[in-house]
């Protein structure tokens, strides 16, 4: 009986704080489906922030693969305050850097072959 009692104050504890967490998330004017893509993003901006660090060797298929994952994670970025990723900043300067460089590289090779 004492077990019971334990398990439902357990699970009466976690529900309060979900039910905690969402409502500072309302508060600070964050939707919970937007925070949860944050921190999907934020996992594959690691992985992004890795790949940029060797775009000049990525193959085209990759470049591509890379620009659209970076534009989800750009995304899903920028429906959060900017104090809440603060950590990840050099990160995120470093994938959009590598975002800008390829785009630019694709353009230049594309307005070459349209030229000739």
């Amino acid at each position: 009986m004492e077990l019971i009692i334990i398990v439902y104050i357990l699970v009466f504890i976690i529900f309060g704080l979900v039910a905690f967490s969402v409502l500072q998330l309302k508060l600070a004017g964050i939707k919970v489906k937007d925070f949860w893509s944050f921190i999907q993003a934020n996992q594959m901006l690691d992985k992004l922030y890795a790949f940029s660090k060797r775009y000049e060797a990525m193959s085209p298929q990759e470049q591509v693969i890379f620009l659209s994952e970076a534009e989800k994670v750009f995304e899903a970025f920028d429906k959060i305050p900017d104090m809440v990723w603060e950590d990840e900043y050099r990160k995120y300067s470093q994938v959009v850097d590598t975002y800008r460089n390829i785009r630019l590289a694709r353009w230049n090779v594309q307005n070459t072959s349209n030229n000739k």
